[in-house]
Parts: structure tokens; C-alpha cells; sequence
């Protein structure tokens, strides 16, 4: 795309790719599953335009950044030594972050762990968490019972995989521009049993939504058929590892400017709620709902998300 370059960097032992554009103060945008940097290409050229180094990484496991083997290899402990590490490699003391789905996790943990480098946090569609009083996939057997829960299907190495990858511009299109498997309130979802998979009973739609055209799904599709799932799903694989190798996120607060954006129709509201996150972000600015928007929110509303992103960015100490 016009406008935005590309580089690898050395970064905690591995490599990841960059897209970047701009200069100025660097804002770091971290993308969630299954996507790539491509998720952020509506606002790195809108924050370059506004002066600021916008980077959105690969994050490791996905298109051209490396891709370790190993499942604890993708732990939030190696994945924020990552971003850390790209800005010392970008020779940045600090970064605003911002984040989508997994990314966003990974944004508030950032935030929270790592508070003399990361000035500012934006979440979006994930809420902070904080630390859960047991292990997440035993808060989901309890939650959830024998029904069929989709991060719970992921666990199993190897299963997924093959269903995701059967057809990956298939996945693609139906995680995207259709009803996706974490739509725990969906009908198709909720008929599900043990042994269904993540597109048991939805379709691929022939029409895209506006804010989706035929080549945004082809990069994505191109991106993963290189990268495969594997990495992706470990991340989802070390949640339990993550509860017990960083106990301080259960009395760490984030002290730094916070903002979250969430789709009115996202999916995730079902299941992670937003208000316990105001107790762990004494200054968050905003929850800013955006009526009628789903789950893939910067892409679905480029023109409101990169307002209330240049917004919040202008109110920051410079």
C-alpha cells in the first residue's frame, strides 16, 4: 500500500515484520487472531497523517514475522519481551500501544507490566482482565459446561489446525464477513456438541459487507496460507501458563491514559465484561461503544475508531 514501508527487526531472539509509516511519536498497533498487520492498514496511513510513527507488527506465528515451533513459545511473557524489544530496536524509550482482540490483551498487559515504556494504552474489543481467580479454562469448564465453547476446542494441538486450514480463503471469508464461532449467542453456535468444530454450521457469505472488499480477504487468506494457524492457536493454548507465570497482573494497575472501543454487536460482550476493567484502569478516559459495529472494529469503522484514536492521542502529555 502507498504510503507504508516494510522492514524485519531482531527482536527476543527472533525476527518480526513491520509496516510502518510516518514520523513522530511512536504509536504501536498490535493485531489479534487471525489477522496480520493488513488489520491496521486504515490507521497507519491516518496516523501518519496526523504525525506519528504508526508500526504494526506481525506478531509472531503470523505472515512474514517468525514462527517458533514450540506451544510456550507464544506465552504473554515472550510475546510482550517482543514488543519491548522492538522499541529498542526502533531506538523509542516509549510507545502509546494499541490493541485488537488478542493484541489488546496483550496492549493492558504491556501497559500494566511495563508502565516506564508504555506512556498510553488503547484497548479494543478485548477489556483488561486483570488476573482471574483460577485458571481461564477452568473458569470456561464451569462457565460453560459440556456445552461447546470455542477456546476450549482450540486447546487440543493439531485439531483445529486441520479444520482451519482445510480451506483457508473459505475460513477466512466465514471468520470475517459471517457469523464467527465465537458467537456464543448465535444458533448455529449454541446447537453445536463435543467433537464440533469452529465452522460446524456457518457458511462462507457470497456477499461481503461494506467495509470488506475481495482483496482484503485474498491478503489475509495469502498471509495465513504462508503462516498456517499453529501459532495463532498457541496463543490461545497458554492462557493457564500465563495465569501462573505472571500472578502480579491480579493487584497491578494500569496508572497510564487508557481508552477502550468496543462494537455495540461484538461477539465478546457475551463473555468478557467491561466493567471490572474500571477498577484495574483508574484512568481510563473512555468506553466508547459504537452502535451496530461487530467484532473487527477498525476495519468495520475506520472513520469513528481513527477519531477517537487521533482524540485520545492529542489529549496526552507530549
Amino acid at each position: 500500500m502507498a504510503g507504508i514501508t516494510h522492514r524485519t527487526v531482531e527482536t527476543h531472539g527472533i525476527h518480526l515484520h513491520l509496516a510502518e509509516a510516518g514520523e513522530g511519536p511512536l504509536v504501536l498497533l498490535l493485531h489479534g487472531w487471525p489477522e496480520s498487520w493488513y488489520s491496521w492498514r486504515h490507521q497507519l496511513l491516518a496516523l501518519a497523517a496526523a504525525g506519528y510513527h504508526a508500526v504494526a507488527p506481525d506478531v509472531r506465528g503470523y505472515g512474514q514475522s517468525d514462527k517458533p515451533r514450540e506451544i510456550e513459545d507464544y506465552s504473554m511473557k515472550h510475546l510482550m519481551a517482543d514488543f519491548v524489544g522492538v522499541l529498542d530496536a526502533l531506538g523509542e524509550k516509549t510507545a502509546v500501544v494499541v490493541g485488537h482482540d488478542w493484541g489488546s490483551a496483550m496492549a493492558w498487559n504491556l501497559a500494566a507490566l511495563h508502565p516506564d515504556r508504555f506512556r498510553a494504552v488503547v484497548g479494543m474489543s478485548v477489556p483488561h482482565m486483570g488476573r482471574t481467580p483460577l485458571p481461564p479454562t477452568q473458569l470456561f469448564k464451569h462457565a460453560f459446561g459440556e456445552k461447546w465453547f470455542y477456546i476450549l476446542y482450540f486447546q487440543e494441538p493439531g485439531v483445529a489446525e486441520a479444520e482451519l486450514e482445510a480451506d483457508i480463503p473459505k475460513t477466512v471469508r466465514t471468520i470475517l464477513a459471517g457469523v464467527p464461532g465465537f458467537d456464543t449467542k448465535s444458533a448455529a453456535v449454541q446447537g453445536r456438541k463435543q467433537g464440533d468444530g469452529f465452522l460446524t454450521g456457518l457458511a462462507a457469505p457470497e456477499t461481503l459487507p461494506g467495509w470488506l472488499k475481495e482483496e482484503d480477504v485474498a491478503y489475509f487468506a495469502k498471509e495465513l496460507q504462508g503462516s498456517g494457524f499453529r501459532g495463532g492457536l498457541n496463543r490461545y493454548r497458554n492462557m493457564d501458563r500465563d495465569w501462573a507465570e505472571l500472578p502480579e497482573l491480579a493487584t497491578a494497575k494500569i496508572e497510564q491514559p487508557a481508552l477502550f472501543i468496543i462494537g455495540e454487536k461484538d461477539p465478546g460482550r457475551a463473555f468478557a465484561p467491561v466493567e471490572p476493567m474500571k477498577a484495574l484502569v483508574p484512568n481510563l478516559q473512555d468506553i466508547l461503544v459504537l452502535p451496530g459495529a461487530g467484532h473487527w472494529i477498525q476495519q468495520e469503522r475506520v472513520a469513528e475508531v481513527n477519531a477517537a484514536l487521533l482524540s485520545f492521542l492529542k489529549s496526552l502529555p507530549a
